[in-house]
């Protein structure tokens, strides 16, 4: 895999039992590259231990005035200068490879977790966490990855140059042999705390990142309430909490690499020292001297490695183990489904509920409680994050067919709708039939006024569809933001569309003119509204009205208003004592006003 080759048509399924399983599955499924950075990184480390030897020729080649064993070391020489550079340049150039390429499979993994899950992700991990899982994380991810196959080349150097040192000169080749394990395994006891203080770390930034990600959220309702330096506070005690640990995590890491330091450096001593005595006595040469004492100078690089990949494994291991949390979580339903993928239409009927909504018309909910008509609204759309008994369109359960066949059939759009930065254009370019235009899905949502904002906004954007939309919208209204959402689901055309209080947030007025653009725009098909707004609930060709989960009465608004109390009371936002005891009163008021709206509308 190459990385002009990114994205990838398939990242796989991974291992996610756990963290250190994910990483060997990332490194199975990348075992063609770390192969090739291998071989590039014994041609590199290889050239490098090379040197020392050359080196001692050379140097002996003059104590005993040899012309041709200079030249011949000479040439060796260049040869060896040649082949590292080649193999630090290839070596370089793939370990990056693994690393972007390790990075993007972690990334499109979790994006394809994402959009499976859809809002039920943010229920079960937070918003914090997965913003910190799909940025830091998968870059420690990426690290690990790429250091392996240099570690593995470093390791392998390693172990073929003390043993070509034992055979070239074995006194001191012992010493060399049995002191480069000990400079090796020297860190490891430290390795388990500099492993907890940096999980102990990553936790702490976190923590930071989900409190900074809330407060950006919720900014303008600080605003609203004069909170926004008790966050700030809060923000700033969060991070030097994270300043402390990292400072904790550095000091433990640091003493690791003074030791990594250090040890190399005794070695050294100790091969000279011992070398010396051995040149006195007569029992080596000085170019035997000089290519054991060069061997031991050059091995430090190497060597540096292992401090380097117990780095890698101790940062990457918990974000490992967080990634894996996140793409183990699965919906309540199996997203294959259980049936091949077809289209299926007809009647919408939730059997928990006893809602039905016929094909072809506007069907308006009314239920008094929001968060029960939210669960309804997801359960509609098939695949619901909550097991349970699975709704049917013309006969055939949604939560049997595959994720990608029951999106297509049933659209949701929830109250709360999310708008990806970008232009207008961008927004609206969705997955659509292409029997509605997009000018005719904005007219319809009424947002003649949110493109004049976008352009005016967009001093370089003549055409509103150029236009640019900032991150979720935040420089338009919610009203606005409400009916750019409307307007991109209404551009899908889908077999059903729920839509999950779609007006809450306009005027009664405009809110007037959407109820006759959406029932003219989605004439024949169905459309299922979750709203109490007497306006959409008069327009719509049937109205169900559910009370304690299940269908309490259904009819037509301005019917359910003059015999159904409880319905009268959600609608007019009262009690069902008052809505008894002034029900008559309350209906004539009620029709008036739609009246008055619609003669203004």
């Amino acid at each position: 895999m190459q990385i002009q080759d990114l994205p990838y048509a398939d990242p796989g399924v991974p291992d996610a039992r756990s963290g250190p399983r994910f990483l060997w599955w990332l490194f199975r499924n990348q075992l063609g590259g770390q192969l090739k950075s291998l071989a590039w990184g014994l041609l590199h480390f290889a050239s490098v231990a090379a040197l020392p030897f050359c080196v001692g020729v050379a140097v002996q080649a003059v104590v005993d005035r040899s012309g041709t064993r200079l030249a011949l070391a000479g040439g060796l020489l260049a040869l060896v200068c040649v082949t590292n550079a080649v193999g630090d340049t290839f070596l370089h150039r793939t370990a990056i490879t693994n690393w972007i390429t390790a990075a993007a499979r972690v990334q499109q993994l979790l994006a394809r977790k994402a959009a499976q899950l859809g809002s039920a992700l943010t229920r079960r991990v937070a918003a914090g966490e997965v913003v910190a899982v799909s940025t830091g994380d998968v870059e420690k991810i990426g690290w690990f990855v790429e250091a392996l196959s240099r570690f593995t080349a470093a390791l392998v150097t390693i172990v073929l140059v003390c043993v070509g040192l034992l055979v070239y000169q074995p006194a001191l080749g012992v010493v060399v042999a049995v002191g480069l394990p000990v400079l090796a395994l020297a860190v490891l006891p430290l390795l388990p705390r500099a492993t907890r203080r940096a999980d102990t770390q990553r936790e702490k930034a976190g923590r930071a990142t989900e409190l900074a990600s809330d407060t950006v959220a919720g900014l303008r309702v600080l605003r609203g309430i004069g909170g926004e330096e008790l966050f700030l506070d809060r923000y700033r005690s969060a991070s030097q909490e994270v300043r402390h640990a990292a400072v904790r995590s550095a000091r433990m890491w640091s003493l690791i690499s003074a030791i990594q330091v250090l040890l190399p450096g005794l070695l050294l001593i100790a091969v000279v020292w011992h070398g010396v005595q051995l040149a006195r006595q007569g029992r080596i040469t000085v170019g035997e001297l000089v290519t054991v004492y060069s061997s031991v100078m050059v091995l430090t690089y190497p060597l540096r490695h292992f401090e380097e990949i117990a780095m890698a494994y101790s940062f990457s291991r918990p974000s490992a183990k967080r990634a894996a949390g996140v793409l183990s979580l699965e919906r309540a339903t199996d997203t294959a489904g259980s049936r091949a993928a077809e289209a299926p239409s007809g009647d919408l009927y939730d059997p928990d509920t006893g809602l039905l909504a016929t094909p072809g018309r506007l069907t308006a909910v009314v239920c008094g409680d929001p968060d029960t008509a939210g669960r309804l609204a997801e359960r509609l759309g098939g695949h619901p994050s909550q097991e349970g008994t699975s709704v049917l369109l013309g006969g055939v359960p949604l939560d049997e067919l595959p994720l990608d066949s029951a999106r297509t059939a049933v659209l949701v759009q929830d109250k709360d709708p999310v708008l990806l930065s970008g232009s207008l254009r961008e927004l609206l370019d969705v997955p659509a039939s292409g029997a509605v235009e997009p000018q005719e899905a904005l007219a319809a949502a009424q947002c003649d006024d949110v493109l004049a904002a976008l352009v005016q906004g967009s001093l370089d954007a003549a055409d509103p569809m150029d236009a640019r939309i900032t991150e979720r919208g935040r420089s338009l209204s919610g009203g606005q933001r409400q009916r750019l959402a409307l307007a991109r689901s209404l551009i899908t055309d889908p077999e059903v569309l729920v839509l999950d209080e779609p007006t809450s947030a306009v005027d009664s007025h405009t809110e007037a003119r959407i109820a006759e653009g959406v029932r003219e725009l989605r004439a024949g098909r169905t459309t299922v509204v979750f709203t109490s707004s007497p306006l959409l609930l008069d327009r719509s060709d049937r109205v169900v009205f559910l009370h304690d989960g299940e269908v309490a009465a259904v009819g037509a608004h301005r019917e359910l208003v003059r015999t159904e109390p409880r319905y009268r009371a959600v609608v007019t936002r009262e009690t069902e004592d008052e809505a008894a005891l002034n029900g008559e009163a309350n209906l004539t008021d009620v029709l008036a006003e739609l009246e008055e709206i619609e003669e203004k509308a």
